[in-house]
């Protein structure tokens, strides 16, 4: 099973801050896609589970699946560089 980025405003380039859309000037979620969905060029498609802060955790949501190569919605940085 392939595990991408999913064609949804989360991921598109028209996303504001504050979830706006630039195109539609309204407030969108990650479960909305429209035809003037752009990718983000600046998308990182390398995290994984065992870069998870939630990996291995009681907040992880897939605790059964969770492994090196998949990756889920609740993907969060273990890592922060301020």
């Amino acid at each position: 099973m392939a595990i991408r980025l999913g064609n949804n405003c989360e991921n598109c380039s028209n996303l504001q801050s504050g979830n706006k859309c630039a195109v539609h000037d309204v407030i969108v979620g990650n479960q909305y896609t429209c035809n003037s969905f752009n990718m983000r060029a600046g998308l990182d498609n390398d995290h994984d589970c065992t870069s998870c802060a939630r990996f291995k955790s009681e907040s992880c949501p897939h605790p059964q699946k969770a492994a090196e190569g998949m990756l889920c919605e609740a993907w969060a940085p273990a890592k922060v560089n301020a």
